[in-house]
């Protein structure tokens, strides 16, 4: 029992010595992005642990475009691929640089070093990569009107120029996100050859109060690739005030004249009773005067 417990810890003891002289892949850096007609650098960094190194390859799509052997003369062989193009005078057993990459360059990087004989150890990692045609133009806004009021409907639209992959784009209103509920969305416009995508998004809603800050309104549309693109453009509005008319005052002052009406008529009413009466009055005098004298008259003849 004592020599199979020997055996095993001496056979422990050989494979832990093993994996530690073993090669070791410290980082393989792919970009996620891109740009079209640019050169781009993939890199394979990786630590021999004692061991020499056999050679360096890298495969796209599974298919091999670059081996670096340091025993050859010269050391690097380039494999043509359909979207690697190889700067072969800039490329080393820890890089290889594509000059310059296209759409067909997107896609799976995988780098694979290998040690000499006797062990002939492999280690391999990779990285997946995305070709970006940045759009021509900046975004633009159409359909704002320059002056606003509370009540009002903002009906607007932002337009991306072509691009591939389509642009994101994102409304803000006086610097804050947009409420997703007031954005409408369209699928991408496909055109052209090369299959270019135009983004549009649509923004509505109705004009109140708080939209307004120190008496404008601001709409703001950023257009966005991962982080190889920020693009934005923004307009802003007036509020106009809405024109009130005076109707309390001319309430009043329509009430005043009214009364001051009521009173003179009242007062016209008043004086024509008063002078009606002494009329009156005077009639009656006068025939009561008249009836008098006649039988006066009448008496004495």
């Amino acid at each position: 029992m004592y020599e199979m417990w020997c055996w095993i810890v001496i056979i422990q003891f050989l494979l832990a010595e093993e994996l530690a002289s073993g090669i070791m892949l410290t980082e393989v850096r792919v970009p996620k992005h891109a740009i079209k007609g640019h050169p781009v650098r993939l890199e394979c960094h990786y630590d021999m642990e004692g061991e020499a190194l056999y050679s360096v390859k890298w495969y796209k799509d599974g298919y091999e475009f670059y081996r670096y052997v340091p025993r050859d003369d010269p050391p690097g062989t380039v494999f043509p691929q359909p979207g690697t193009i190889v700067d072969l005078q800039n490329s080393t057993s820890e890089q290889v640089v594509l000059d310059p990459i296209d759409l067909s360059s997107s896609g799976k990087y995988r780098c694979e070093v290998s040690a000499e004989a006797p062990s002939f150890q492999t280690v391999s990692d990779h990285g997946e990569m995305l070709v970006v045609v940045l759009p021509e133009e900046d975004p633009y806004i159409n359909g704002a009107r320059p002056r606003y009021q509370i009540g009002d409907t903002v009906r607007v639209n932002c337009t991306s120029g072509r691009s591939k992959p389509a642009v994101h784009l994102t409304w803000y209103i006086n610097g804050e996100a947009a409420d997703g509920l007031l954005v409408k969305r369209y699928e991408p416009i496909v055109s052209g050859p090369d299959k270019l995508e135009t983004s549009i998004l649509g923004l509505e809603f109705r004009v109140k109060q708080r939209h307004f800050k120190r008496g404008d309104m601001k709409l703001k549309c950023l257009a966005t690739i991962s982080t190889v693109y920020w693009k934005s453009n923004e307009e802003s509005m007036e509020g106009e005030k809405a024109q009130k008319a005076p109707m309390l005052e001319s309430r009043r002052g329509g009430t005043n004249d009214m009364r001051a009406d009521r009173v003179q008529a009242a007062s016209g009413d008043t004086l024509a009773n008063k002078y009606s009466s002494g009329l009156s009055f005077t009639l009656r005098w006068l025939l009561t005067v008249l009836s008098a004298s006649r039988l006066a008259c009448s008496w004495l003849a």
